[in-house]
C-alpha cells in the first residue's frame, strides 16, 4: 500500500471515529487488486480498504447498505472518501469458512462441525438471492447488471484463453465457439431475475459470533439461483465432499420452498449446467493468475477444480449437444501437462476413526462409500476392569495393558499389511481418501489403542495425510 494511500485512510479513521490509531496491519492480499489495512483505536477498530475503480466501489457499497437494511450478516461502511477510492467497513475478524474448514479437518475430517456451518450458510442464501434481493438497485451493479449472454460469454472466453491455451490444450475453435454458444442458449432458458451474489464461495463467507457474514459482493446482478450454489458446494479447495454436497443441495431446495416454492426437476435441469460453466470460470481466473501472473499459489486449486469437473461429466445429462466443449474437457485429466501440477498437489487422506457397534459404523464424509471395518470385539477388554473404566486407548495404562497381554499384534500385523497394500495403490491411482474403521463395544479402549497405532504406522511409512477421528470420545 502507497505511502499517501495508507495515511488518507487513517486520516480516513481518525476523523470517523475521533480517536488516534494505536496499531494499523496491512493485509495479506487476495484475488483482487484492491488492498486492505487493519486499524485499531483505544474504543473502535475497522478495516480500510482502498480500490481505484471507483464503480466496483460504489456497488460494494450500495450493496452492503441494502443487505444491512435487510438483516442480512454484512460489514457496515463507517465512511467513504470516493475521491480518494478509500472506505472504512466493519472489521469481521480473521475467520472465514476456507480457514474453519482446513482448521477443523486437519483434526477430525470433514466432520459435524463443519457441515453445521454450511448448513447456516445454506439457509442464508434463499434470503440473500430472494428476500434482500427485492428493492435492490441494479443501476449500481459493476461489471454487467444481469448475468445475459455476454457475460457467459466472458467467461467461457477466459477459461479459454486464460486457461485452454496456457495449459496447451489442443482444440478446434470454431467448434468450440459453436459449442459456446449452444451451452448459453441453454442456460440463459432457467429462471432469472434473482439476486446473483457472484462469488458466493467459502473465502468470501466470514465466521463472526458462530455464525456466517457475507462479503466481496461488489460483482452482484441479476442471475438464476443455480449459480450462487453452485459456487459454493463445488468451491475448488473447499473439497465439500460428495455426499455431503448433495444432502447441502437437498437442504438447499427445502429452505428455498418456504420462500419461493420451486419445481425441483426445473431446478435440476440447469443445475449442473451452472455447476460447469463456475467451474470453467474459476479455472480461468487460476490460468490468469497462475499461468500468466505466475502466482503460483493459484495452481494449487486446479486438481480440485479438475475433480469436480469429472463428477459433473459423470452425473450431469446436458439437454444440448455440445461435443467439442465436452471432448477438451475430458481431454484435461490427460494433459501431460496438468498431470505435473496435479501430480504435486494431490495427496491421500487416510481418515481412520473408532466407533462403538451400538452407535452404528461411521458414514464416509467424502462420499465414496467407506473402506476398510475392522471388528476388535474379539479382544481382551480391558474396560471390563474397575482401573481402566475411566482411561481410554490413548492413555498409558491402557497401553501397557495390551502391550503385555501380546494379543493385539495379532490383531493388527494382518491389518497393517492389508491397508498397506491399500495405500500404495490408492497412491498409485492418484485417489484422494480411504478410510480405515475400528469398532469395539464402547468406542473407548481396543479401538482407540488400533487406530492410534494404525495412524503411527502410516505416517512413519508413506507420505500421507493421516486424520483421526475418535467418535465416541469426541461427543
Amino acid at each position: 500500500m502507497k505511502k499517501q494511500t495508507r495515511q488518507d485512510i487513517i486520516d480516513l479513521y481518525k476523523n470517523r471515529f475521533s480517536e488516534e490509531v494505536v496499531s494499523e496491519e496491512i493485509l495479506p492480499p487476495s484475488g483482487s487488486y484492491r488492498e486492505y489495512i487493519r486499524l485499531k483505536s483505544l474504543h473502535f477498530k475497522a478495516i480500510g480498504a482502498w480500490n481505484e475503480d471507483e464503480k466496483e466501489n460504489r456497488a460494494f457499497i450500495e450493496f452492503s447498505r441494502h443487505f444491512k437494511v435487510k438483516g442480512i450478516n454484512v460489514p457496515e461502511i463507517y465512511d467513504y472518501d470516493q475521491a480518494k477510492g478509500i472506505y472504512l467497513q466493519e472489521d469481521l475478524g480473521d475467520m472465514t469458512l476456507f480457514q474453519l474448514s482446513v482448521d477443523v479437518r486437519r483434526i477430525e475430517g470433514f466432520s459435524q462441525k463443519i457441515v453445521e456451518v454450511y448448513h447456516k450458510v445454506i439457509k442464508e442464501l434463499p434470503k440473500i438471492q430472494i428476500v434482500a434481493g427485492k428493492g435492490i438497485n441494479y443501476d449500481y451493479c459493476y461489471p454487467r447488471k444481469y448475468f445475459d449472454r455476454q457475460s457467459m460469454m466472458w467467461d467461457l472466453n477466459y477459461f479459454k484463453y486464460y486457461f485452454l491455451k496456457l495449459a496447451k490444450i489442443s482444440f478446434n475453435e470454431q467448434l468450440l465457439e459453436d459449442d459456446f454458444i449452444t451451452f448459453t442458449d441453454y442456460l440463459l432458458k432457467a429462471e432469472s431475475g434473482f439476486f446473483m451474489f457472484r462469488d458466493f464461495q467459502s473465502r468470501n463467507i466470514m465466521i463472526k459470533d458462530e455464525e456466517p457474514w457475507f462479503i466481496d459482493y461488489q460483482g452482484g446482478r441479476q442471475g438464476p439461483l443455480q449459480y450462487d450454489l453452485a459456487s459454493l458446494l463445488f468451491d475448488g479447495k473447499a473439497d465439500i465432499p460428495q455426499q455431503i454436497r448433495e444432502e447441502l443441495l437437498e437442504l438447499y431446495l427445502d429452505e428455498l420452498d418456504k420462500i419461493n416454492p420451486v419445481d425441483r426437476n426445473e431446478f435440476m435441469q440447469y443445475f449442473y449446467g451452472f455447476v460447469l460453466i463456475r467451474i470453467m470460470q474459476a479455472m480461468g481466473a487460476y490460468g490468469f493468475r497462475g499461468f500468466y501472473e505466475k502466482k503460483e499459489h493459484f495452481l494449487k486449486s486446479i486438481p480440485f477444480a479438475l475433480e469436480n469437473l469429472n463428477i459433473v461429466l459423470s452425473k450431469a445429462e446436458f439437454p444440448v449437444a455440445m461435443p467439442e466443449l465436452i471432448k477438451v474437457l475430458r481431454s484435461l485429466q490427460n494433459s501431460v501437462y496438468l498431470n505435473k501440477i496435479v501430480s504435486k498437489e494431490l495427496k491421500l487422506t487416510v481418515l481412520i476413526t473408532s466407533f462403538s457397534y451400538k452407535k452404528g459404523i461411521p458414514k464416509d464424509p467424502s462420499g465414496n462409500g467407506g473402506g476398510f471395518v475392522f471388528d476388535c470385539r474379539g479382544l481382551n477388554n480391558p474396560g471390563k476392569f474397575d482401573e481402566y473404566k475411566t482411561v481410554n486407548g490413548k492413555d498409558e495404562p491402557v497401553i501397557k495393558f495390551f502391550e503385555k497381554d501380546g494379543e493385539m499384534e495379532y490383531f493388527l500385523n494382518p491389518i497393517f499389511s492389508l491397508v498397506d497394500r491399500s495405500v500404495e495403490k490408492y497412491l498409485e491411482w492418484k485417489f484422494t481418501h480411504l478410510m480405515i474403521s475400528f469398532g469395539c463395544t464402547g468406542g473407548q479402549h481396543r479401538s482407540v489403542y488400533s487406530a492410534e497405532r494404525l495412524a503411527v504406522h502410516l505416517r512413519e511409512k508413506y507420505q500421507v495425510k493421516v486424520v483421526i477421528q475418535h467418535r465416541e470420545q469426541e461427543n
